[in-house]
Parts: C-alpha cells; structure tokens; sequence
C-alpha cells in the first residue's frame, strides 16, 4: 500500500489549499479514509474524516473551513482548506484505516503565513 499526499506549500492567513492523497494498494472507496496534522511541539490531531458510506466528521477547530472528498475513479483523496490560519500550519498526514489495517502517507508541510 502506497499513499502519496501533495498540494501542502506556503499560504497566507485567509487562503485556501487543496491537499491530494494518491493511494495504491487499497481501494478508497471501499474504506474509511482520514486526515491528521501534527504542529510542532504538539500531539497529532485528526482533522477530517470519511467513512466507506460517506460520513464525514471534523473537529470544531476546522468545522466549516475544511472538507474531505475523496474520488473513486482516480482512487485519491482530497482535503480542502479555506480560511486558513496560522493555527493551521503542521504537517499534515493521510490515513486509511480499518479492521486490522492503517496506513500512513508521508506527510505534506503546510504553513500559514504572511
């Protein structure tokens, strides 16, 4: 299983930004799949998610700003985050997870900043 996370990159306060996880190995749609970010010097946070049936669930911290989507066809994931804050800048990592399986990206760096 190989999940490839892109789109991370500089952004000033109030932007936006598309993260994009290519997987192979697993079928997204057939699983749930999940973004998580770890800030320097602090735990890491789940920040979105999605289960095989399509529920999503966020954290009040990005409720509203940020949505995870994920397009079967091309078997990528998405995390797409508006109104950014500075708050926001960490490593952000994808997740797939499941009875007996959990999968990690590399990681992709975003930072908000002026």
């Amino acid at each position: 299983v190989q999940l490839q996370a892109s789109g991370g990159g500089l952004v000033q306060p109030g932007g936006s930004l598309r993260l994009s996880c290519a997987a192979s190995g697993v079928i997204l749609s057939i699983t749930a799949v999940g973004w998580y970010r770890r800030a320097p010097g602090k735990q890491r946070e789940l920040v979105a998610v999605i289960t095989y049936a399509g529920s999503t669930n966020y954290p009040d911290s990005v409720k509203g700003r940020f949505t995870i989507s994920r397009d079967n066809a091309k078997n990528t994931m998405f995390l797409q985050m508006n109104s950014l804050k500075p708050e926001d800048t960490a490593v952000y990592y994808c997740n797939v997870f499941g009875d007996g399986y959990n999968y990690w990206g590399q990681g992709t760096q975003v930072t908000v900043s002026s």
